[in-house]
Parts: structure tokens; sequence; C-alpha cells
């Protein structure tokens, strides 16, 4: 489980992504290359980092569902995902 300070700083980065999302996309409008120089390095969206929703792993992200591959089979044995279910063939 990823710590709680990691989690918290994407929580920011997201919010800060979204407050500077219409200013950014005018100023790039503009070709206001300065302006875009001088919003918070936070604001930029390539600085997000998908996370599970539930432990915050950084790494085995199932963009679909939002979790880790292991909380997802977790899950998925538990038959909390409607519609998925173990192979078997």
């Amino acid at each position: 489980m990823a710590k709680e300070s990691i989690k918290a700083r994407e929580r920011k980065r997201e919010r800060m992504v979204a407050k500077y999302a219409a200013k950014r996309a005018a100023l790039k409008a503009a070709g206001d290359q300065e302006g875009l120089q001088k919003l918070p390095k936070n604001a930029l969206p390539v600085r997000l980092h998908n996370r599970c929703s539930l432990t915050g792993r950084p790494k085995g992200y199932m963009r679909q569902f939002g979790v880790s591959r292991i909380n997802f089979r977790e899950m998925a044995l538990k038959g909390l995902i409607p519609g998925v279910k173990k192979a078997s063939w």
C-alpha cells in the first residue's frame, strides 16, 4: 500500500490540473509560451500518474476498472465486479 503522503500528493496534482485546465487551453490557443511557463509545474497533466483507487499502487493499474491487477483479481473472484468471471476452458 502506498504511503498516505504519496496519495495526497497525487490528489493535489489532480486538483491543480483541473484548476488550471481552462487557463492552460487559452494560453496554448494564444501561443503564449511565457504565460504557460509561469503556470505551476504540478498543473501539467503529464505529471499525473495512474494509481489504484483502493491502495494507491502505481504499477499494474487497469484503466478500465481504476484498480491495480491485484485488487482486480480479488474483487473478481469475490464477484464484486459485474460481468467478470474467472476463465476456464
